[in-house]
């Protein structure tokens, strides 16, 4: 299993590298030194607990979306609308919070937790029902849910739950930090599990439980469609619907389940958010989060061991990229995003890779 995974990892790691060289010529074409961004990536993103915290900390959204775009995607279907998801998913966090004021507050927090997952797995739900029964494209229906996910909670916040003269479209605080303590519902940050069992680890980093629950979504994902009867039906709709059909699964049935088990993942994108960073709905939180999900399910061959690769990768760009606008002359954070897009490019072309590396195997090249 390893192997195959290995094996099938291979091309979109020399994508990436062949990206990285181009990525060091634009900067060379800038006037500025490949080497001093590179290192500067490297150093900013790894070589430091603050560099590995962020990371680590950015990444965490794109592995939920990552695997949210991949289960889809491996019953035949393109969700778009991981945006829209993580949107409604976010709200719904927050609203638990709001509206039970004075529950315990771990009650509160697992109640969230459920609500972000059900917020978002219905969402992507209904694109999915709407393909099942009526043939619709999943393409469109979920790209028009992003619109309607972000106007609805935009006026739920507006009118319903915001504090009057805020001038920053967010909701009221669920919890606040009195204190070293966070009062109110929440999940706790590394700093605070690690220290329970000795280990320093700053306090000032986001990085918090939801973190371990990505990595354990990926576990999770990848023995339901693997190791199980259900995930065995998902894909092989994907890979064949007519033979699935002819088999006696049901089309329909496995569309509506792989649509609202990827909106159910997006909608973890707001736990980590509004239970574990900002504690509360903040409208501008995402940074293009559901759609940055396509490209490492891209990345990732779909596959949850590399979502997590390709996710960590995107973290550490988004975290390097601050440090490359200010410690470069010419080059700015917009680089990040330039490398970002060649990649993708590099790995949509893998056939290119592909057929040149089959050549040079037979001498040819």
């Amino acid at each position: 299993m390893i192997k195959s995974l290995l094996k099938e990892l291979l091309f979109p790691l020399i994508a990436v590298l062949a990206a990285f060289v181009v990525g060091g010529i634009v900067v060379w074409m800038v006037g500025d030194s490949p080497l001093l961004v590179y290192e500067l990536f490297f150093t900013s993103a790894f070589g430091s607990m603050d560099g590995i915290g962020y990371t680590l900390f950015y990444a965490t959204p794109l592995i939920f979306t990552g695997l949210a775009v991949a289960v889809a995607f491996k019953c035949g279907l393109l969700n778009i609308g991981a945006e829209g998801q993580l949107i409604v998913a976010a709200f719904a966090t927050a609203w638990v919070g709001l509206v039970l004021p004075g529950w315990p507050a771990i009650i509160v927090a697992l109640l969230a937790i459920l609500a972000a997952m059900l917020a978002g797995g219905i969402w992507s739900g209904i694109p999915g029902v709407l393909k099942a029964k009526f043939g619709a494209h999943e393409v469109i229906t979920t790209i028009m849910m992003n619109f309607i996910a972000v106007g609805l909670v935009s006026y739920l916040t507006q009118y319903h739950y915001r504090k009057m003269g805020d001038p920053i479209l967010e909701t009221f605080p669920i919890a606040e930090k009195v204190g070293d303590q966070i009062v109110g519902p929440h999940i706790p940050r590394m700093s605070v599990m690690l220290g329970a069992i000795g280990i320093s680890f700053p306090e000032r980093l986001p990085l918090n439980l939801a973190f371990l629950f990505a990595l354990a979504a990926c576990v999770i994902v990848y023995v339901f469609l693997w190791k199980t009867k259900w995930g065995y039906e998902l894909r092989a709709v994907g890979l064949s619907p007519s033979a699935a059909e002819y088999g006696g699964i049901s089309i329909a049935r496995n569309i509506v389940i792989a649509m609202f088990i990827s909106g159910m993942l997006a909608g973890m994108v707001g736990v980590n958010d509004v239970l574990g960073y900002r504690y509360r709905y903040y409208h501008d939180f995402s940074k293009n989060y559901g759609f940055t999900g396509i490209a490492v399910a891209l990345l990732g061959r779909n596959h949850p061991a590399g979502v997590l690769i390709a996710a960590l990768l995107f973290g550490a760009l988004n975290r390097a990229s601050l440090f490359i606008d200010i410690f470069t002359d010419n080059v700015s954070k917009d680089w990040v995003v330039i490398l970002q897009a060649i990649i993708i490019l590099f790995v949509a072309c893998e056939s290119v890779f592909r057929g040149g590396a089959k050549r040079f195997i037979r001498g040819t090249v």
